[in-house]
């Protein structure tokens, strides 16, 4: 006879036992060479330049017509005269969205997410950071075609931008569509902050990590604030301003009164 072998007990679960263990969240992974790489020019790309942009656009050129057309026409005609402004968009914003959109959309591809049998907060906010990526990539895409690239050039009747805008604001529908983008694209960006902050190891230690947050979501309510105080101001304190050439020039040419 031969020899027995002796039994060595596993360690591994048996199939039932594999059946009721419910898969959590799966860890973040640093990953290696090419993708550890791109995702810090992801995280990165979200706060320079696309942070960046979202600041210029929201905070600056957009809340210039709460001083009324004639304000907002100037803004668009100074950024207008730019220097090489068909290359600062090329590099400095649509590539970078692109990206940043991109490798955004695959990360969602290969992430994992179980929301309904762990609602944990961090599992919240991983759905709600992705989808308000999805939402704010469709918004800054329809509002650049409409904007730039359709009807009146802007960059040639900068005084035809505040009519513009409105005209699609007069829409329903638009208007609850840009209001959705317009909140989307701010807590994404707000959160993501954050995200940069953590992942980077700028701030380290759970009091300050929650400090940061707090400090985070008033960005992103400020922001927010300023966005729809902008589209409020846009559709209801003014009413249908000309877009066409003609009218849109003599906006442009106007000085900003007291009155605005």
């Amino acid at each position: 006879m031969g020899k027995e072998i002796p039994q060595v007990a596993s360690s591994s679960p048996t199939v039932r036992e594999a059946d009721t263990v419910l898969a959590g969240v799966a860890p973040l992974r640093a990953g290696q060479g090419v993708s550890f790489w791109l995702r810090r020019l992801h995280s990165l790309s979200g706060i320079v330049p696309v942070g960046a942009f979202l600041i210029e656009h929201i905070l600056i050129s957009n809340s210039a017509a709460l001083n009324g057309p004639t304000a907002y026409a100037h803004q668009v005609r100074f950024l207008a005269s730019l220097p090489l402004v068909p290359i600062l968009e090329l590099f400095g914003v649509w590539l970078p969205i692109l990206f940043h959109a991109g490798y955004g959309f695959y990360i969602w591809y290969r992430g994992e997410t179980n929301v309904l049998s762990y609602p944990w907060t961090g599992n919240w906010m991983y759905t709600v950071q992705r989808w308000t990526g999805g939402v704010a990539f469709a918004y800054i895409a329809f509002h650049t075609y409409t904007l730039r690239f359709s009807s009146v050039d802007l960059h040639v009747y900068p005084g035809a931008s505040f009519g513009k805008v409105q005209l699609e604001l007069f829409q329903p529908l638009l208007l609850a569509f840009y209001i959705l983008g317009l909140l989307s694209a701010s807590w994404h960006f707000a959160y993501g902050i954050w995200l940069f902050c953590a992942k980077w190891g700028l701030v380290s230690g759970e009091k300050a990590q929650k400090k940061l947050l707090v400090a985070c979501l008033g960005f992103f309510v400020g922001m927010s604030s300023v966005g729809l105080g902008t589209l409020y101001t846009m559709r209801v304190n003014w009413d249908q301003q000309p877009v066409d050439p003609v009218g849109a020039t003599q906006i442009e040419d106007a000085r900003p009164s007291v009155e605005e």
